[in-house]
């Protein structure tokens, strides 16, 4: 059973890492690249590592995925460029 979770687990690093990278959308970018950080930390979890799963989510999928949101906010969106430049 818990190589069943391990390998749903990594198959999820994947997937979501890779949709932060093929996402156009800034934010849905920061937040699959978080899921992605937790699937990680889950697996360093489950290998016994707990320290390290602790570390990581705390400060990946915490403080990194903040501070990305709030560096996305003070920006302006690409998205509204291209409305306003129709206009």
């Amino acid at each position: 059973m818990l190589n069943i979770l391990f390998d749903v687990l990594l198959a999820a690093v994947v997937f979501f890492t890779a949709m932060a990278v093929w996402s156009r959308d800034l934010l849905k970018s920061v937040i699959f690249l978080s899921v992605s950080s937790v699937c990680t930390a889950t697996v360093f979890f489950l290998l016994n590592a707990p320290d390290i799963a602790i570390t990581k989510a705390a400060v990946e999928a915490g403080l990194t995925t903040a501070v990305f949101i709030v560096a996305i906010q003070k920006t302006s969106r690409f998205e509204k460029k291209r409305k306003e430049g129709r206009k």
